[in-house]
């Protein structure tokens, strides 16, 4: 068989099981340095997308509401826990909070589902899976329904589990007649800034700090994504 014959016989023979084997560990090593960016890029994709969807749809329903019951400073507190009974007992059928977001809220929002929590907290079920835990304290957004978890207090009552902030879940308020609250006065729903000095360094600092350690919950996070137009900026200090 002369040269020629034997470079056809070769190349009509196909890869040879080194070369194959090469060939998938070069791809195995490019999946496994690519793969888990694209997971959490696609992470990061969801967490800001709900957030700003979010915010636009709730100050969207406020001001719809705002044509029909007037303006926002005047509807009152949106309270907490439990009505009492007649023996001073909370009654667990008249949640608080819920009366509240049945009147001024639910009818200008698209949702699954609404219930109430072990603390009489409104949980209002987003079409695209998320969840909002309303009451006067904070709302409390989480980008995925699953991630919302109670848990008991030394008093005995349940709280939420905030210590997801920043990650899992975001925290907002709601107070338009509170003129001590600046950022917070004559306006709809926005990110949690109790006591915010107004600099953005600041939103990485203190109590309400958007930061890795910490006992609180890192309220300040959800400002330091409005503030880059619901994206999650580079310096941001927390893995989503």
């Amino acid at each position: 068989m002369d040269n020629l014959s034997e470079k056809n016989s070769h190349l009509q023979n196909g890869f040879t099981l080194a070369e194959v084997l090469i060939t998938l560990g070069i791809i195995g090593v490019v999946a496994a340095l690519t793969i888990p960016r694209l997971i959490a890029n696609h992470r990061k994709t969801i967490v800001e997308t709900r957030l700003a969807k979010f915010y636009s749809t709730m100050n969207q329903a406020i001001l719809q509401a705002e044509n029909d019951f007037g303006d926002k400073k005047d509807w009152g507190d949106i309270g907490s826990g439990y009505e009492e009974d007649e023996n001073g007992n909370p009654d667990k059928s008249k949640s608080i909070p819920l009366a509240w977001f049945n009147t001024y809220m639910r009818p200008y929002l698209n949702l699954l589902d609404v219930k109430t929590s072990s603390d009489g907290h409104v949980l209002a079920y987003f079409p695209d899976g998320s969840l909002a835990s309303i009451n006067s304290a904070a709302i409390i957004f989480y980008v995925d329904a699953k991630y919302y978890s109670e848990y008991e207090t030394d008093s005995g009552s349940y709280s939420p589990d905030e210590m997801q902030a920043g990650t899992k879940c975001f925290l907002f308020a709601f107070w338009p007649s509170d003129e001590n609250k600046q950022y917070h006065y004559n306006k709809g729903i926005e990110p949690y800034t109790y006591n915010w000095d107004g600099k953005r360094e600041s939103l990485f600092t203190g109590e309400y700090g958007c930061k890795k350690d910490t006992n609180r919950t890192r309220p300040y996070c959800t400002k330091l994504i409005q503030m880059n137009g619901w994206k999650i900026p580079k310096d941001y200090p927390l893995r989503i």
